[in-house]
């Protein structure tokens, strides 16, 4: 049996692996099949994370951080979690190869998904103009005519900073109205550098290797016409990875899983969470890997209450009572 399983291999997951291997933890990481490294392998040049001044590759950032987890001892496993058990004293992991594995703790670190327009050009383009995050992308537009769809809080304010580098912003909004709140709409309809484009929709991305348009489809009568553009950032929302723990762990109104205060403690005891499931606002890679050591910390004095990895047994009453006593 595991002392520790970390499900997820994003900066979250892959940070947690390093701090719970250094604390010779063991841990076993399962990295998905298919989406090992998480978003920021859909990234190119990633120029916000510290300690990397000229910039890095998100592939080549992801692949360090496992890198340096396996240093440490932490083991990598390339399959899919298809069902969770998380009740009692042992959690078990079940796998798409049918393995199932055990262990006294599970950090859960599954991230969250953006979500697409579901347009072919949408993904051959990604990272050659196709973006979903201002933050990470903004700077490589400047004095560029760029659009942003979406008619939410998340577009108004991507739309809002983009301004800070791009020339012109175009929000791409399918009704005649926003769902954004007052103040975010206020802000946006004062900015000089933006323009509204009403009752519309992205029919197709345009470009061979880079963006250089889109098609736009008519909401009203389907009629369509092209709009000349640099790039394309698409903020119609995001969702956390939640549906293997719906009705096991406690969720927040937003979707994302709930932690107690600033902790990565979950509803359930040995269970905890990290990176972009519990985030609903900030979505960094920088904060998720920030999130990924408190998981990895919590796991450990979890453990060392239980009795774990050589530490003197405790009670029960003093592992229930273990948020209180770290807080004092």
């Amino acid at each position: 049996m595991r002392q520790v399983i970390i499900i997820g291999s994003g900066p979250a997951g892959y940070t947690a692996a390093v701090y719970a291997a250094r604390a010779n933890l063991e841990p076993l990481v399962v990295a998905s099949s298919v989406e090992a490294g998480g978003e920021l392998m859909n990234t190119t040049e990633v120029e916000n994370f510290p300690g990397f001044p000229e910039g890095i590759q998100g592939p080549e950032l992801m692949e360090k951080m496992q890198t340096q987890a396996e240093k440490f001892g932490a083991e990598i496993l390339y399959d899919d979690v298809v069902e969770l058990d998380l009740d009692g004293d042992v959690k078990t992991v079940t796998l798409g190869s049918g393995a199932v594995h055990e262990a006294s703790a599970v950090i859960y670190a599954t991230g969250s998904a953006y979500r697409k327009l579901g347009l072919a050009g949408e993904e051959r383009l990604s990272g050659r103009g196709v973006s979903w995050c201002a933050t990470c992308d903004g700077f490589f537009f400047r004095e560029k005519t760029i659009a942003v769809v979406g008619g939410g809080d998340s577009a108004m304010e991507e739309a809002t900073f983009l301004t800070r580098f791009a020339s012109k912003v175009y929000i791409i909004h399918r009704k005649d109205s926003l769902r954004a709140s007052k103040i975010m709409q206020e802000r946006a309809f004062a900015n000089d550098k933006i323009e509204f484009v009403w009752n519309s929709e992205v029919a197709d991305i345009l470009g061979e290797d880079a963006v250089n348009g889109v098609v736009l489809r008519d909401t009203v009568d389907g009629s369509t016409r092209e709009l000349a553009l640099d790039g394309l950032f698409v903020a119609i929302g995001n969702d956390p990875r939640t549906h293997l723990v719906h009705g096991k762990l406690d969720l927040t109104p937003e979707g994302t899983i709930w932690v107690d205060g600033r902790s990565s403690r979950t509803s359930v005891p040995g269970v905890f969470a990290a990176g972009d499931v519990i985030d609903p606002t900030y979505r960094q890679a920088a904060t998720a890997a920030g999130s990924g050591t408190v998981a990895a910390l919590d796991a450990e004095h979890f453990l060392a209450a239980l009795g774990e990895a050589g530490f003197p047994e405790v009670s029960r009453d003093q592992i229930e009572n273990l948020a209180g006593a770290d807080a004092a």
